[in-house]
């Protein structure tokens, strides 16, 4: 009766497991931000060791040696599943009995595992310490009982006695780790125990057997059990800038009356005209009409600007009364001809020299009107 309440304590908890790993974490792929992510990959374990199993006698007389192989995945950082076959030899000892017995043994385990590291320090790939539980359930086939069976013919009454090969249902559970020695290697550490059926080392002892394990092995891991996520670049928007209209009023702008700009009145650079006569005449020569020309043009243009008109008379020839007379003719004659091209009188000063002056060096130069603007 012990015996079924104890399996049906490990059912309970392994169903207890079962929905927390569904309620925990139903994906395969956990991504922390920033992290390596998760991904699930399966396992395999390598492990010898020391069993115990407990009996009536002191712990080093009932020590023997054990092995286990297991396969394992795990689905997420925290909950994954182990199956693998354990055994070897256990022992059994009576008091009244000089000395132990041994018999073999194998059993087969399915286990939920549990990743203490990642629950209580989150999931990291480069953790060297990984420290997990266990619980699950097995069975067992004994066999090789034959030392039990020759200390019951020897008179000795085993009351579980058992011959040839014996099944018996187990639940266990234990703790262990793994330390990182690369991404695929660690060195495993595990303690575990078996409860088994009263009947398990053939003595009765009106309570459940127990075997005690403490193993020592390797973890090797397949494929990748993390991945780098690509990295997400956020980017800050900055908030859209609030346009602030602001009224200006307009003032009506001052009337500016430019100051009065005084002209400049254009100077006019003055001309001289030589017009130039043969000796004793006073007749324009055509070839010094062009000369009297270009004078009434700029006249023309220049309206405020006026002529004076002064003749000359060269004193190498004639007497003085005739070149008096000789000088005046000439500038009077250049009069005349600007007169008779529309130039008003009151703009014309006229004057003559005779040959009391001489404007030349040249003798033939002298026979001269010359006429300046002013």
């Amino acid at each position: 009766m012990q015996l079924k309440r104890n399996l049906m304590l490990v059912a309970i908890s392994l169903s207890t497991l079962a929905v927390s790993a569904q309620n925990t974490q139903s994906s395969g792929q956990v991504t922390e931000e920033g992290k390596t992510a998760f991904k699930p990959h399966w396992y395999m374990q390598v492990q010898a060791g020391a069993a115990q199993t407990v009996g009536e006698a002191s712990f080093k007389d009932l020590i023997s040696p054990t092995a286990a192989l297991s396969v394992g995945y795990k689905f997420n950082p925290l909950w994954g599943i182990r199956a693998g076959v354990s055994g070897w030899q256990a022992k059994g000892k009576w008091v009244i009995l000089p000395d132990s017995y041994k018999f073999n043994y194998l059993q087969g385990n399915v286990d939920a595992t549990l990743d203490l590291s990642n629950l209580l320090c989150h999931y990291n790939p480069k953790r060297f310490f990984n420290a997990y539980m266990f619980l699950g359930v097995g069975v067992a086939g004994g066999f090789n009982n034959d030392d039990a069976v020759a200390l019951d013919e020897a008179g000795y009454h085993m009351q579980y006695l058992w011959s040839g090969k014996k099944v018996f249902v187990a639940g266990r559970g234990g703790l262990g780790a793994n330390l990182r020695l690369s991404n695929h290697v660690f060195f495993n550490l595990e303690v575990n125990a078996n409860v088994l059926s009263d009947k398990f080392n053939s003595k009765k002892a009106n309570n459940a057997d127990w075997q005690l394990n403490a193993l020592a092995g390797f973890t090797f891991k397949f494929g990748k059990s993390g991945k780098k996520p690509k990295p997400v670049v956020s980017y800050d928007v900055a908030p859209t800038p609030v346009e602030t209209v602001v009224e200006i009023k307009q003032e009506p702008a001052p009337v500016v009356t430019p100051a009065p700009v005084e002209e400049k009145k254009e100077e006019v650079k003055p001309l001289t005209e030589n017009i130039f006569f043969k000796i004793n005449s006073a007749v324009i020569r055509s070839s010094e009409e062009n000369k009297i020309t270009d004078l009434v043009a700029f006249l023309q243009k220049n309206e405020e600007v006026k002529v004076s008109i002064c003749g000359y008379a060269d004193a190498a020839t004639g007497t003085a009364s005739i070149n008096q007379r000789l000088s005046k003719e000439r500038a009077l004659a250049v009069e005349k001809a600007l007169k008779a091209k529309g130039i008003a009188a009151d703009r014309i000063t006229v004057d003559f020299k005779g040959d009391k002056v001489q404007p030349f060096s040249k003798n033939e130069e002298n026979r001269v009107a010359i006429c300046i603007t002013e």
